[in-house]
């Protein structure tokens, strides 16, 4: 597969959440970066542990870096801003990541915990769902926190099917065909 094209993948748009706050969508950038960083600062303690499934008190730079740069060869991202003092502040980012095998990818997503129960996070997961699908992606997974049902009644409203993970009781396999099954 070649390289995701952010202009053709995704357009940039502004969203109005059900709250009436509207966020910017664009696609994720290495210059990205430093307000990724700080909306990880922002994030509290037991939000960090849902999101990464263990506790993780600072950013792994380099991964971060070595995610960034590898798009859009390996995958792609989206992140939701909203205006603030030093510019604009990350509030939601989601990202696929392309594995060995190019028809499957895995997602992942985070919110900040003030945009929680907005409709930010089901906007975030349907644009990447979109972009996997202009994309010729056949399925999406993610790994979701059994003890994460925010995360998982989302999951079953946008259609995937949860499971538990066979090598881990404690976290649920959520996947989502993206293409029907050949008759």
């Amino acid at each position: 597969m070649t390289p995701f094209n952010a202009s053709e993948a995704f357009a940039d748009r502004t969203h109005t959440l059900r709250d009436g706050r509207s966020v910017q969508l664009r696609t994720m950038c290495p210059s990205d970066e430093s307000e990724l960083l700080q909306a990880f600062e922002r994030m509290p303690a037991d939000a960090r542990y849902m999101r990464f499934m263990r506790v993780v008190r600072e950013v792994n730079l380099d991964r971060l870096r070595q995610v960034l740069r590898s798009m859009p060869d390996s995958g792609f991202g989206i992140v939701a801003t909203v205006p603030a003092a030093d510019g604009m502040d990350i509030v939601g980012s989601t990202i696929l990541v392309l594995g060995t095998d190019p028809t499957r990818c895995e997602f992942a997503i985070t919110v900040a915990t003030p945009f929680a129960g907005s409709g930010l996070a089901s906007t975030l997961l349907k644009a990447l769902i979109e972009v996997a699908r202009a994309r010729g992606i056949v399925e999406m997974e993610g790994y979701v926190l059994a003890t994460n049902d925010a995360m998982l009644r989302l999951a079953r409203k946008l259609g995937f099917e949860v499971g538990r993970d066979p090598d881990d009781a404690s976290v649920r396999l959520c996947r989502l065909r993206l293409v029907p099954e050949p008759l």
